[in-house]
C-alpha cells in the first residue's frame, strides 16, 4: 500500500480528513471489483462497500451502495425510490458524479439521493473507494450513513437471515425501513 493520497480527489480528501478517516491506496487499477478490492484490503467481500449510480424513469439518478457480494432487487429499489430503475452507463456515471466505475466513491456527491443497504450493518467496518479504482475507505456503516447523508433501506436481491446487526435503535432518526 501506497502512503500517498495525491491520486485522490480533492473533494474526497476533504470529506475524509474532516470526519478523520483515511484512504487506503493501492497500485492504478487493484481495486476495480468488489472481489479485487477484497483481496487487496484483506477484507471479505461483502465488506466492500460498492457505489452503483441508476437512473431511474423519472429522470433522477440515485446512488445505491451495496455489500460487495449482494446485487440490488429492482422491485426493493422501485418501491424505496418509486419508480423503476436502470444502471447508469459508464459514462453517465463519470458525468453525474465524476468518478469512474470501479471507483465511484459516495462522499462529497450533492444532490443525489444515496441509499445504503442495511446489509452493510453486518460489518463494523465497511470499504468505499475513495473515487479511484486504487483505494478503499475504512469505516463503520453509521459513519458511512453520516458522512453521505444517506439512508438506510433493504436494497438486496437476498434477505441475509443472520449476522445482521441491528441498525436502528427505539428513538434513531426517522427514515428507516
Amino acid at each position: 500500500m501506497e502512503e500517498t493520497t495525491r491520486e485522490i480527489p480533492e473533494r474526497v480528501r476533504e470529506v475524509i480528513a474532516r470526519h478523520g478517516l483515511r484512504a487506503l491506496v493501492f497500485e492504478p487499477g487493484s481495486t476495480p471489483t468488489s472481489e479485487k478490492a477484497a483481496t487487496r484490503i484483506g477484507a471479505a467481500t461483502g465488506q466492500i462497500a460498492k457505489s452503483i449510480l441508476m437512473r431511474g424513469k423519472d429522470g433522477a439518478y440515485r446512488l445505491v451502495v451495496m455489500r460487495g457480494d449482494t446485487r440490488i432487487h429492482p422491485g426493493k429499489l422501485k418501491r424505496v425510490a418509486g419508480c423503476k430503475h436502470r444502471m447508469a452507463s459508464p459514462e453517465e456515471t463519470l458525468e453525474v458524479t465524476g468518478f469512474p466505475v470501479g471507483g465511484v466513491c459516495p462522499f462529497g456527491i450533492e444532490d443525489l439521493e444515496i441509499y445504503i443497504d442495511e446489509g452493510l450493518g453486518c460489518f463494523e467496518t465497511v470499504y468505499p473507494a475513495a473515487g479511484t479504482d486504487a483505494s478503499g475507505v475504512p469505516v463503520t456503516p453509521r459513519l458511512l450513513e453520516a458522512v453521505t447523508g444517506g439512508r438506510f433501506c433493504d436494497l438486496a436481491r437476498e434477505t441475509l437471515e443472520t449476522g445482521r446487526l441491528p441498525l436502528h435503535q427505539p428513538g434513531d432518526k426517522e427514515g428507516f425501513d
